[in-house]
């Protein structure tokens, strides 16, 4: 729970939007008219660009060498000087800067993407698909956030073009590692004095003031020698997953010496539950079983099906022992299950009622030099303490271990939420969200994930997702709607102005 003093004030914070956030400015107003009637096509052909570079990272080479990050850089250092803004390159990090003044706003966005299927994908995920879904751009980073680069390098040409008069300077922050290392970041910022002012657009509208804390569980399985009595059902591989922040949607088990009776058990099971899907392959007796659920952000499980969790609650038709595998399947079941909130799991289960809920989702299980491993991404709220939340893991882990009769290992990271609750530029950004998308008394909102907002004064996110729809970063079928893009070029060249002048 809140203590009582940031409850007050928080609840004084959402109380003033609605109450003395003044209006739009005509200027403002008339300058993002202008940005939609002039800049779809070359914010779109812009946006075409920036995916086209595959700025995942690659821990075989290192950022400085890898030819898709710099050549990454040099199209944003090429594209700021055509647009007339100037450029900076501190190596990880790049500020595009326009106009002059000692006091500064900054916009915080990255330029690196997650991990990616081509597989999964109708066209390349490195090229701007437009015509598969028509009205969808689809593509890797089209929503996290190559697209909220090019809108803000778009609203900001606006604002030059209109030679609005503005007090402050504007500098856009595109950082190269957000979804791998924040710590070159934090290294920058050391010795960097970042804007007074600060908005993140790499999250959700209207405004988020809050983020949950990230954390992860690793459970690490050592060979099996033991296995069933010869003749009787062995599951010899269970796995899932493909990277740390994303709900998993693909997941397999092997099962040996498997008869039809189980198979049909399985199947029956399986059918109960919504929205995944199973195929099942037989090469003599052994079954192999796959399921397909739907990839989400992992600070937003309820977005997405866990493939691995609804595996591991399909093959709960008998019980399992002998393997690597049985054993993890007993963990899944007994301790994470198909819901996600950790009510299984000990006592770590608990919600904050502004944060919201604990969420705990499974996301990689595979085989790691003869060890099984499974990957949990934890997403807290404020209302325990770290100390307090490492310890109930921990007695819950140890009750299952002693139960299970297995050396099993478990490594538990903790990270802290954050709270933003003074940041002067909230009353403004809900002014504006509000004019432009009708919503009347928007409010502040509070979200799983963990944006670089954490690190800059004044900051809080302001987009480029909508309330109440599905974040679509992270999954295989990440896109923005043209719709969406461009009313993001108007509220941020809006935002800018207001923010600036």
């Amino acid at each position: 729970m809140f203590k009582k003093p940031i409850l007050l004030t928080l609840m004084s914070l959402l109380l003033q939007p609605s109450v003395h956030a003044a209006p739009v400015s005509q200027q403002a107003q008339d300058t993002a008219r202008y940005a939609l009637a002039t800049y779809p096509e070359p914010l779109i052909a812009s946006l075409a660009k920036m995916i086209s570079y595959n700025t995942v990272a690659d821990p075989a080479v290192p950022f400085a060498d890898n030819p898709q990050h710099t050549g990454f850089k040099r199209y944003l250092a090429a594209e700021a000087q055509r647009l007339g803004f100037d450029f900076q390159d501190h190596g990880h990090v790049l500020i595009i800067g326009m106009g002059s003044g000692s006091e500064r706003v900054g916009v915080i966005t990255h330029g690196d993407v997650q991990p990616v299927n081509p597989a999964k994908w109708a066209r390349s995920p490195f090229e701007l698909d437009r015509s598969s879904e028509p009205g969808k751009l689809l593509g890797r980073g089209t929503e996290d956030d190559k697209g909220p680069i090019a809108t803000a390098l778009y609203a900001m040409k606006a604002i030059q073009d209109k030679q609005v008069p503005l007090s402050k300077r504007i500098e856009l922050y595109v950082y190269m590692a957000e979804e791998s290392d924040w710590e070159p970041l934090k290294q920058f910022l050391k010795t960097h004095t970042p804007p007074q002012v600060n908005i993140t657009i790499d999250a959700e509208y209207p405004v988020v003031t809050a983020e949950k804390g990230y954390g992860s569980i690793k459970l690490t399985l050592p060979p099996r020698t033991a296995l069933p009595a010869k003749g009787g059902p062995v599951l010899t591989r269970l796995a899932g997953g493909f990277f740390g922040s994303q709900i998993p949607e693909d997941a397999q088990a092997v099962i040996d010496h498997a008869p039809a009776a189980l198979e049909a058990a399985i199947r029956a099971r399986a059918q109960g539950q919504q929205g995944v899907r199973y195929s099942y392959a037989r090469t003599g007796d052994t079954l192999t079983v796959t399921a397909l659920g739907v990839s989400a952000h992992s600070s937003k499980p309820e977005d997405g099906v866990n493939a691995i969790s609804m595996l591991a609650d399909a093959l709960a038709v008998q019980p399992w022992q002998g393997t690597q595998a049985a054993d993890m399947l007993s963990f899944l079941n007994e301790l994470v299950g198909t819901d996600i909130y950790g009510e299984r799991f000990g006592q770590i289960a608990y919600r904050d009622g502004f944060m919201g809920p604990m969420t705990v989702a499974p996301t990689v299980l595979k085989q790691a030099g003869g060890a099984l491993e499974l990957n949990i991404n934890l997403r807290r709220p404020q209302g325990k303490t770290a100390a307090l939340l490492q310890q109930q893991v921990t007695a819950a882990f140890d009750g299952w271990k002693a139960r299970r009769q297995v050396p099993a290992t478990l490594q538990v990271q903790i990270g802290e939420p954050w709270l933003q609750t003074d940041a002067p530029q909230i009353p403004t950004l809900l002014s504006v969200f509000g004019h432009y998308t009708g919503i009347a008394h928007p409010q502040p909102v509070a979200i799983g994930g963990g944006t670089n907002s954490r690190l800059f004064p004044n900051a809080v996110s302001f987009g480029p997702a909508m309330p109440h729809t599905v974040y679509t970063g992270h999954s295989e079928h990440e896109f923005i709607t043209e719709k969406q893009l461009l009313l993001n070029l108007q509220m941020y060249t809006a935002v800018l102005i207001e923010l600036a002048k």
